[in-house]
Parts: structure tokens; sequence; C-alpha cells
């Protein structure tokens, strides 16, 4: 029974510990016209209020993968080597809804509106860091099943 028990434990473990997500640097421009998207086409209903939205460079797409994914994206500066274009509050939550084939590796093409909420827009490109943060709530509620068998 207590084999069992480390077991479970362990499960709950792995399962924590694939929540846990890194930040990718990369830049961020701002786009103003929303659908068509590539995610859902005409259909605004999946987009969040504001809209809070942003469409991938086509290595994050990945085929439509990422659609509906939501990442928390920080202004760390401007990408001309310029002043700094940040806001005070330089984080944003946005939800991908389109892809960006023009856009660089590792970078999003933010609605004007969440662009707007990091920095300047008159600055144009942005280096960023950007870190997934939808899903860790199923995978959270998973481990606490787990544990609760044990």
């Amino acid at each position: 029974m207590g084999n069992r028990k480390a077991q479970l434990v362990l499960m709950a473990f792995v399962v924590l510990s694939s929540a846990v997500t890194f930040a990718i640097t990369g830049q961020a421009t701002y786009y103003t016209v929303y659908v068509p998207s590539a995610c859902y086409g005409s259909d605004q209903s999946p987009f969040p209020p504001g809209p809070l939205i942003a469409a991938a460079s086509s290595d994050l797409y990945n085929n439509g993968a990422i659609c509906g994914s939501s990442y928390s994206i920080t202004c760390t500066g401007a990408a001309s080597g310029g002043s700094n274009p940040c806001t005070g509050n330089p984080t944003v939550t946005v939800k991908v809804v389109d892809l960006c084939p023009g856009c660089h590796q590792n970078s999003f093409d933010l609605s004007e509106q969440a662009f707007a909420k990091i920095a300047n827009v008159n600055a144009g490109r942005l280096t960023i860091t950007a870190e997934k943060v939808s899903g860790i709530g199923e995978e959270l509620e998973a481990a606490a099943e787990i544990v609760q068998v044990v």
C-alpha cells in the first residue's frame, strides 16, 4: 500500500512540474484588423474583451496548435534600441486568435489595444518576453485529484 501511495504522489509531482512554463524572448508589433482570423475565421465570440488578442509567429502557431492559448506578454524595450517605450505596467495577457506569417521567430502581433497597455504605440516594434498562462488550472486540478486518491 505504501508503494502505491508513493507512486501517486510521484504522479502528482510530474503533473505539477509540467505546469511550469518558461518565458521566451521575442518581439511584438501591433495590428488593427482582427477578422477574419486564422483560428476562428469571422467569429469574434472567442475573443476576450478589449480585444486583448494576438497573432503568433509561424513557429509558435504550429499549424494552429496555439489557438486559444493565453500568453503573458511583457515589454522589455524598443526593438530599434531607442528610448524605452514600455509603460509603468508593461505586462498584458492576450489570447492567441491568429497567425502572423510575417512576424520574426518567437514573436506576437498584438491588438492595438493590447500593445497600448504595455508600450507607446509609436514605438511600433518591441522586445518582449512571453509566457504561456493557459492550461495551468486544468493541470493543477488533475494533480489535486491524484493527491486526494492518496
